[in-house]
């Protein structure tokens, strides 16, 4: 099969793994910094924490694997074309790419071929290779494989800017059910590894050992939502563990589409792109605004609801908490008020610090006030009664039936279901 041949199949099978960023990764010595992106195969598109658009060639060595995940294009059972890249084909593509200035680096990942030594060993060679021999200073994240060898995993942090072993499932149970070579146990415990290896990095990192580095940008990872019956809760525990734990800095939330000849126990439809974003909104509450995972949710709904934002959600079952005064609540209240992101509070903090917050002022600062004011308290303003049956208050701050029938128009977009 030709190299483009080639790029097309295993270009199209990595779009399945939502675990792929450049946040939080500083530039190499010697590297270059703010290309442009541009639209081609297998280039796909981040953003770092400043808001800069990123593009990296996001490929798979090969779709060849030997485990059979019930979820996955590629499994062993499966019968889509099958290709595989060598090294020098990989390091060559990424080099042409970059130099034609289509991409800032690779995000490269596999199929498990041979065994999960093999598999890491010819992962680690295309590193190697583009920062050794070719003095690559753009970003690599490799996707490694929790029971490779302690000493490849090891080497794969060496050469990488980003490390990631995709969870999946949210439980053991899951795993066992529709990926039984998968362990949860053993997948936590190279993050740990990996984690206890970053850290010492940073700690011996001095003048004098200025290339002491291991996966900078830390490591990431990948939950398929709507393959099982997990719920958000059980999804935002295993994620808040993973925080805490080994210290990951992103998790990654991919809503399952079906695939072909999938197992008669998976979904027939896919999962609705709005319960996605809404993990995502709950797990930067997590990370950002100080609220924990068993927050989120309720015994009673163990799922996010749909038609409100996760922080909204959490207000109204929490009524006791407000209403809020802007001039005299402390940072971390402040973060919990609905329609008041991180940085608002910031600017809110330091604007008191000279004068009375009024309602013009947050106004002024963007703060939706539709969100805001059934919450808070101004120098102008003290809102008459805080409970979702007083003056329609939900149906004023939730969204229109049109915002979410949005995101389910751009999943079946992204799909092909148009």
């Amino acid at each position: 099969m030709e190299i483009a041949g080639k790029l097309a199949v295993l270009a199209d099978a990595a779009k399945y793994d939502a675990s792929c960023s450049s946040s939080g990764a500083k530039g190499r010595k010697g590297g270059k910094t703010g290309l442009g992106s541009t639209e081609g195969t297998g280039i796909c598109h981040s953003y770092t924490p400043d808001g800069r658009c990123v593009s990296l060639l996001k490929i798979l060595l090969t779709n060849v694997c030997i485990y059979d995940c019930q979820y996955c294009i590629n499994r062993r059972s499966s019968e889509v074309q099958r290709a595989r890249f060598t090294v020098r084909e990989v390091v060559d593509l990424t080099l042409d790419f970059y130099r034609r200035n289509y991409i800032e680096g690779l995000f490269l990942s596999s199929g498990i071929i041979r065994s999960a030594d093999y598999t890491m060993e010819q992962l680690i060679q295309v590193a190697r290779t583009l920062r050794q021999e070719h003095r690559f200073a753009g970003y690599i994240h490799l996707k490694t494989i929790p029971d490779a060898a302690p000493e490849l995993l090891d080497q794969a942090g060496r050469w990488a800017d980003r490390l990631s072993i995709n969870v999946e499932l949210p439980t053991q149970e899951n795993l066992d059910r529709l990926a039984p070579e998968k362990n949860l146990v053993q997948i936590t415990g190279a993050m740990s590894r990996m984690s206890d290896r970053i850290a010492e990095a940073k700690e011996d990192r001095s003048p004098s050992r200025p290339l002491a580095r291991f996966a900078p940008a830390g490591q990431s990872t990948q939950m398929i939502v709507g393959a099982t019956d997990a719920t958000d809760a059980t999804i935002l525990h295993t994620a808040s563990a993973l925080y805490t734990g080994p210290r990951l800095k992103r998790v990654y939330y991919s809503g399952f589409s079906p695939i072909p000849d999938s197992s008669s126990t998976l979904p027939v439809i896919p999962t609705p792109l709005v319960r996605e974003h809404r993990l995502y909104q709950a797990d930067w509450l997590m990370r950002f605004y100080g609220f924990e995972a068993k927050e989120l949710t309720t015994v009673e709904a163990p799922n996010l609801d749909l038609t409100l934002d996760p922080k909204v959600s959490w207000a109204l079952r929490n009524r006791e908490w407000f209403p809020v005064d802007v001039n005299r609540a402390p940072r971390e209240e402040l973060l919990r008020i609905p329609g008041l992101g991180a940085r608002n509070v910031k600017r809110i903090l330091a604007a008191r610090a000279w004068r009375q917050v009024r309602v013009d002022d947050l106004r002024r600062l963007g703060i939706p006030l539709r969100r805001a004011l059934p919450f808070i308290i101004a120098a102008d303003h003290r809102p008459t009664l805080i409970g979702p049956d007083s003056l329609d208050l939900q149906d004023r701050i939730a969204p229109k039936r049109a915002q979410i029938d949005m995101f389910e128009s751009a999943r079946a977009a992204v799909h092909g279901e148009l």
